[in-house]
């Protein structure tokens, strides 16, 4: 049994403007760098919309469709652009998303890879922004919740920058504990350790610029300590490489041993709750930086499915 990866090449029809952080390169470089490992590749299906209408409102899903673009870019926000592929493109990462939760419930793996852009985590429940256009990581763990009848699921994000869409998505969800460490202050300024949800089930850890590996990893002890007392029955991943001290967009320190021992602590304390684990890929814009953090990410979650 290995890890199970999802991607699709409409991830590379999401198109942005020339200089644009979150670049059509990034999934290239992705895939580049899991080149040769033995992953169980498959194709990231479309999500059914009864999954995406259990985080965002039929509203926002037919503005997205009536709003696609016959060529040219929309721009949805300073930072965010939808163009003619944009829409299959978060539909497809969000179904690969679902299907990852549906064949890991299954015991087809133990872990799954979902290498799919743009990301997802900041597009809260009516409002595109910060390069996301659907709440990929809420879609799943609401799939897992509602159409398989868990009880409990964990959402842990290590991306530099807060994940204020899944938090928003997840604010009222008891079931789900949703935990994010990132750097403040930076955008998009939500995320203070005060932040803790309607069910006291967020767990929000604010790390300073500058913040090295070994303070993140201190940080991660502490949540993983609080994941686990939540007794997970699913472990959800938003997997932002951005952190990197290499990335342009932020101001930590970490480097990809970092990210490997991260992934190996939140994949130790799924094993300990006997809980499988879907990583969904996020951000991270350096692409030789990116493309080293994915594979020492994933070579982990392998480990972790042996």
């Amino acid at each position: 049994m290995t890890t199970i990866l999802y991607t699709h090449d409409s991830a590379a029809a999401h198109q942005t403007p020339p200089g644009h952080a979150e670049q059509v390169a990034r999934h290239a470089a992705v895939l580049a760098a899991l080149d040769g490992l033995d992953l169980d590749r498959r194709e990231a299906p479309l999500a059914d919309d009864t999954d995406v209408l259990r985080c965002h409102p039929a509203s926002y899903l037919a503005d997205l469709r009536a709003g696609t673009p016959e060529q040219g870019m929309r721009m949805l926000d300073p930072d965010t652009y939808q163009s003619p592929g944009s829409l299959e493109a978060a539909l497809r990462a969000a179904g690969g998303a679902c299907a990852a939760v549906d064949a890991v419930l299954a015991g087809a793996a133990t872990t799954a890879f979902v290498a799919m852009r743009p990301p997802g985590h900041h597009a809260e429940r009516e409002t595109p922004m910060g390069f996301c256009l659907l709440g990929t990581v809420a879609i799943a763990a609401k799939r897992a919740l509602d159409h398989h009848g868990l009880d409990r699921v964990a959402v842990l994000d290590f991306d530099v920058h807060h994940g204020n869409g899944t938090q928003d998505l997840l604010w009222n969800e008891p079931r789900a504990f949703f935990a994010s460490s990132h750097q403040m202050p930076l955008y998009p300024g939500t995320g203070a350790a005060s932040e803790t949800g309607a069910h006291g089930q967020i767990l929000n850890a604010p790390l300073a610029p500058g913040s090295d590996g070994s303070l993140a990893r201190a940080a991660w002890g502490d949540i993983l300590a609080q994941a686990r007392a939540h007794r997970p029955q699913l472990v959800i991943v938003s997997a932002g490489f951005d952190a990197h001290a290499a990335d342009p967009l932020a101001q930590l320190d970490w480097d990809e041993d970092d990210f490997a021992a991260i992934t190996g602590a939140i994949c130790d304390m799924a094993a300990a709750c006997g809980a499988p684990v879907v990583s969904c890929l996020e951000g991270g814009y350096d692409l030789p930086a990116l493309g080293r953090s994915v594979r020492a990410h994933v070579k982990t979650l392998m480990e972790a499915a042996e």
